[in-house]
């Protein structure tokens, strides 16, 4: 018999089958961004309350089973994945300052 998870008014178990390509198959998922990836998904995860019950990270693509409680839409917690994800990657190997706050110096004439 399933294990099925229960919310307040509801027993279920939902299974989806997630798959993230980079634009044109680009081969950009190896070493350290591979292992950074691979513990960004397991955080956001968590955060979300989703679990990952399988994943694979290849060069071109990602694999991810993900059980989501039916509370969330599908498409919210994988664009909150690839979103997040995407965001840590740039500021941890791209070099981008995009999202940190810039620091403004004023100048006066006396």
């Amino acid at each position: 018999m399933r294990d099925y998870k229960s919310l307040s008014h509801t027993r279920w178990d939902c299974k989806y089958h997630i798959v993230f390509i980079p634009k044109k198959r680009q081969k950009l998922i190896y070493g350290a961004i591979r292992k950074h990836l691979g513990e960004t998904f397991h955080e956001l995860a968590k955060r979300k309350g989703v679990v990952i019950e399988e994943g694979h990270l290849m060069k071109h693509h990602v694999h991810i089973c993900l059980s989501i409680p039916p509370k969330f839409a599908v498409a919210n917690v994988v664009g909150y994945l690839k979103g997040k994800s995407a965001i840590s990657i740039a500021k941890n190997f791209r070099g981008r300052q995009r999202n940190k706050p810039s620091v403004l110096l004023h100048c006066r004439e006396a």
